[in-house]
């Protein structure tokens, strides 16, 4: 096991209040390396919404969830962030000299002053099709998400879910694999309106194949998954042939081991105190939709609200010795280096 990575703070999710921490931490000349579940960066604005409008960020009158990420990884530059992705935090202990030791699901280590927890509703963990013996094939034909398309290529895909990851690999696939089916329960979608509509043209022009029920069984041959049954509405039982199942059921958010820190814990949401966002254990805050406090609301801008106030109470925490300045990125020529841009000039 490699010997912890030492840091000033550790911010476990690199959803969009995640991302900001960085900012407001990085303003501030705390480093930051952040931990997340996903295989990417963006937590629920990738995973759930990417391509869907968002209309309540403040200045910005609309922006993908994609696009805000975007926006976000690159207002953080400057701070240099360091990104440990497709891992959990499974421990958390608190040594001699009051520092956190963090262990990963990876086996990474950190040994941090601060701890910000940005996790959203929890680690997202992809809800699974409950079927007998599908486990054996799970990362060798059947998957819960794609990370390798080229894997894919001409093979007969089948593709189940009706939300917008479903439907974009559905429409990617097309023109790499040998056959795409797409199954869905119902003929209702959850996927953006084009997405919708593309496909639905696609199944007029032979190109794509839809059938609207569920998996129900699976046929096996020599160890390999060769076919699954699929019943209708109605009761009917269809078998179609395929090399590769992707399944998008969505996903589940779990609190995971973050329940057995010692926090203060109200109905899965981690109490916080409004004033600095700080838990019940000092040096460890939380922001985002994973606390709670009167008044709560689960927005995007309360979390960077959230954020800014953790990373001043958090300074004070680490450098109690230390006047905090409040600093204005106008005027702030400490800022201004900081981020790497040229002071204003005003005539």
């Amino acid at each position: 096991m490699h010997s912890p990575i030492e840091t000033d703070a550790v911010i476990i999710g690199a959803g969009p209040v995640g991302l900001f921490q960085v900012f407001e931490l990085g303003l501030l000349e705390i480093k930051a390396h952040v931990i997340d579940s996903l295989p990417e960066v963006g937590g629920q604005c990738i995973e759930l919404y990417p391509d869907k409008p968002i209309y309540d960020i403040p200045a910005i009158p609309v922006c993908t969830g994609r696009e805000l990420i975007g926006n976000l990884l690159k207002q953080i530059e400057p701070f240099k962030p360091q990104f440990h992705l497709n891992q959990e935090v499974s421990t958390l202990d608190k040594q001699a000299d009051g520092r956190f030791l963090i262990r990963t699901s990876q086996d990474q280590q950190f040994l941090t002053k601060a701890i910000f927890i940005a996790a959203g509703v929890g680690a997202f963990q992809p809800r699974t099709l409950n079927l007998d013996g599908i486990e054996a094939f799970v990362d060798k034909q059947v998957f819960y998400r794609v990370t390798n398309p080229e894997q894919f290529a001409g093979k007969r895909m089948v593709i189940c879910g009706g939300g917008d990851s479903a439907l974009d690999w559905a429409l990617h696939f097309v023109d790499h694999a040998a056959s795409v089916t797409l199954i869905h329960r119902r003929d209702e979608f959850k996927a953006a309106p084009q997405s919708v509509a593309k496909m639905r043209a696609l199944c007029a022009a032979g190109k794509l194949q839809l059938i609207i029920g569920q998996i129900t069984g699976l046929e096996t041959s020599h160890d390999k998954l060769t076919e699954i049954a699929i019943t209708n509405i109605d009761g009917e039982i269809q078998k179609i042939g395929l090399d590769a199942l992707l399944l998008f059921y969505g996903l589940s958010p779990k609190l995971g081991p973050i329940a057995d820190w010692g926090l203060d814990i109200d109905r899965k949401q981690i109490a916080v105190d409004t004033a600095c966002f700080q838990t019940s254990t000092p040096g460890i805050y939380a922001v985002g939709d994973i606390n709670i406090y009167p008044g709560k609301k689960k927005l995007i801008l309360s979390g960077f609200h959230e954020a800014a106030l953790a990373a001043f109470a958090a300074a004070a925490y680490l450098a109690p010795e230390k006047q905090i300045q409040l600093q204005y990125t106008t005027t702030s020529p400490k800022l201004h280096k900081a981020l790497g841009v040229s002071p204003p000039t005003f005539e």
